[in-house]
């Protein structure tokens, strides 16, 4: 009777109608979402005197890949990429060994003060120590205009250790740590022969999570890094949009060619500090949703 009831109401007159309204607004919030990065691209591929005239509202007009020239050509540039590269790569190893240790001590239940720890780790989301505060420790400690800066500061994420640790308690059987330490394992040897091969999923979302960060932080590289050759990209684009990248026109003594490209620049530099990030993001999609689903349970 209950299974007659809901084939009823699947198939209940305008179901329809109504189903083809919400795909056409997906397929227009889709359409949106998509419009600012192909003007973005077409902005940077265009003929400069297109841009300068503003003709282009979707579609490039003519093809040009002066401005990528112009990029490339940038030593700086290359300097920024190795330095973002470099932060995501070893800023991530820390991140996520921090984390998952940090994380599986604190979902063993033998832990006397697990809930204490993790009652002063969840106050770190919603209150910090401040700016000023922060920027004398990092300074303190030695860091400042120097890569760790850019590393240390955020070693561990709140959030993330709490779907860690939302993960290990929810995948990871207690009886598993007690059958193997009545075998004579080791809390270590438990933790890196059992546990992290069993965790492979809240791994790869760390990894993701952790990386993403790296790849756009820029807000602590102005902070700590006074010294530009340990800039990242981010704040290498940042520059170019702020002031126009006149390193960049050299040797243009066209003013008209100069203003053409100043514009075109900004739209070719946020694509090559992009394009790579957004080329990977298809890829590791699943792991961002993984992510959300496994912290959303918290205990």
């Amino acid at each position: 009777m209950i299974e007659m009831n809901v084939r009823k109401e699947l198939k209940r007159p305008g179901s329809g109608l109504w189903d083809i309204a919400i795909e056409i607004i997906m397929i227009a919030i889709a359409l949106l979402t998509l419009y600012p990065f192909i003007y973005i691209i077409s902005m940077s591929i265009s003929e400069p005197d297109a841009v300068l005239a503003q003709e282009i509202w979707l579609l490039p007009k003519g093809f040009s890949l002066g401005s990528y020239d112009l990029v490339f050509e940038n030593k700086e540039i290359w300097i920024s990429y190795g330095n973002t590269i470099w932060y995501t790569i070893v800023g991530t190893s820390i991140n996520v060994v921090l984390t998952l240790a940090g994380a599986y001590a604190l979902s063993r239940k033998e832990f006397f003060a697990r809930n204490a720890i993790m009652m002063y780790i969840a106050v770190t989301m919603f209150f910090n120590g401040g700016l000023i505060p922060t920027f004398i420790l990092v300074n303190s400690l030695g860091m400042y205009n120097s890569r760790w800066a850019m590393v240390i500061p955020g070693a561990v994420s709140a959030w993330n250790l709490i779907i860690a640790r939302t993960y290990f308690q929810t995948s990871i059987p207690d009886s598993l740590p007690e059958s193997a330490k009545l075998d004579g394992a080791t809390d270590l040897g438990i933790f890196f022969r059992i546990v992290l091969p069993l965790s492979t999923p809240i791994i790869a979302v760390l990894i993701v999570f952790y990386a993403v960060g790296h790849w756009n932080a820029w807000f602590n590289a102005m902070l700590y890094l006074s010294d530009s050759t340990l800039h990242p990209l981010q704040l290498f684009l940042r520059k170019i949009l702020l002031m126009n990248s006149p390193d960049l026109l050299q040797g243009m003594e066209d003013a008209f060619e100069r203003v053409a490209y100043a514009i075109q620049l900004k739209y070719a530099s946020i694509v090559v500090a992009t394009l790579p990030i957004i080329c990977i993001y298809p890829f590791v999609q699943k792991y961002f949703v993984k992510g959300v689903m496994l912290g959303a349970i918290k205990e």
